[in-house]
C-alpha cells in the first residue's frame, strides 16, 4: 500500500475502550501487512484531529460532517462481527 495510513480511534474518554480497539486494530492490520499510525482521542475531540486522517474508528457517535470516513463499531469489544468490520476498514483504507 505504500503510504502509512493514519487512523483515529475514538471513544468517550480516550482511555480504556479506545486502547482496546487501537491495540486490536493495530494487530489485525499488521497481520495483513498494512502499516498504520493509530491515534487515540475522545469522541468530542474528533473534529480537531481530522486533518490528515485516513479513517476514524469510533465506539460512540461522532459528527460525521467533520471527518469522514467514519466507522462506528463495538465489534472490537464484543468480538461479534469483528472480521466483517476489519474487512470494511481495509476497504476504506485501500480505496
Amino acid at each position: 500500500m505504500g503510504k502509512i495510513k493514519k487512523i483515529l480511534v475514538a471513544c468517550g474518554t480516550a482511555v480504556a475502550t479506545s486502547t482496546v480497539v487501537a491495540k486490536s486494530l493495530g494487530e489485525e492490520l499488521k497481520k495483513r501487512g498494512i502499516e498504520a499510525e493509530i491515534i487515540q482521542c475522545q469522541a468530542s475531540e474528533v473534529p480537531s484531529h481530522c486533518d490528515g486522517i485516513d479513517l476514524v474508528v469510533t465506539t460512540t457517535p461522532v459528527d460525521l460532517d467533520q471527518c469522514t470516513p467514519v466507522i462506528q463499531t463495538l465489534a472490537f469489544l464484543t468480538g461479534i462481527g469483528k472480521d466483517a468490520v476489519i474487512e470494511q476498514i481495509i476497504e476504506k483504507l485501500v480505496a
